[in-house]
């Protein structure tokens, strides 16, 4: 529980079991393993600085666990761009 404490409110990128990569900040999770993301961002695939791929704006969303692959702190992508 205290490692979800630290991530509150923090840049999360999570990765999809279709490829896709979800980037928003972290609010909360449940027993199902679900994630809600606020200000979240959608892209095909894992974004990188050369990346030109406009991302898809979803603003709050809820990520069924069951297709979390990866999560990571997102330190290297700007979510605003």
């Amino acid at each position: 529980m205290a490692l979800l404490d630290k991530l509150l409110n923090r840049l999360l990128q999570v990765h999809l079991s279709d490829g896709r990569v979800v980037i928003g900040n972290f609010m909360c999770t449940d027993r199902e393993l679900n994630i809600i993301l606020g200000q979240c961002q959608e892209y095909s695939c894992a974004p990188d600085r050369e990346s030109t791929e406009q991302p898809r704006l979803l603003g709050l969303a809820m990520i069924p666990g069951k297709h979390v692959v990866k999560i990571q702190v997102a330190v290297d992508v700007d979510p605003s761009k």
